[in-house]
């Protein structure tokens, strides 16, 4: 796993982790306070909720935008040494999905904690 996150490029990795614990600590603080409290509004809550989602899908633009920077390097590379193997080509669009794969799937974690915790508090 850390050998992904080295390989995926430290600074978008790094971005999409710290955004994955915004998601999860904002969706689980905002229900957690809606639970322990009588006095917080349920639209109110089921909107910063959205927000949560709404980080998730940052990171998942964030995660594409990493590949795009990693294959604009990665054809500039090819460029300047003329001769390059198909495998060295696939070896680095391999690479430079990695930060795309971790986007969706903290996209794919934001929507799974909103949709729970909008059913839950849908249902109180």
């Amino acid at each position: 796993m850390k050998d992904l996150f080295y390989m995926g490029g430290p600074l978008f990795m790094s971005i999409l982790t710290i955004l994955l614990i915004i998601v999860v600590f904002w969706i689980i603080f905002h229900f957690v306070k809606y639970y322990s409290s009588s006095k917080v509004d349920k639209v109110q809550t089921l909107r910063l909720l959205k927000y949560g989602r709404s980080v998730g899908l940052f990171a998942l633009v964030t995660g594409i935008l990493g590949q795009l920077i990693g294959i604009y390097m990665a054809f500039s590379a090819i460029e300047m040494a003329r001769d390059i193997s198909p495998a060295i080509v696939f070896g680095g669009i391999k690479i430079s999905m990695i930060t795309t794969l971790y986007g969706i799937l903290i996209y794919l974690i934001s929507l799974l904690l909103w949709f729970v915790s909008s059913m839950l508090v849908e249902r109180k």
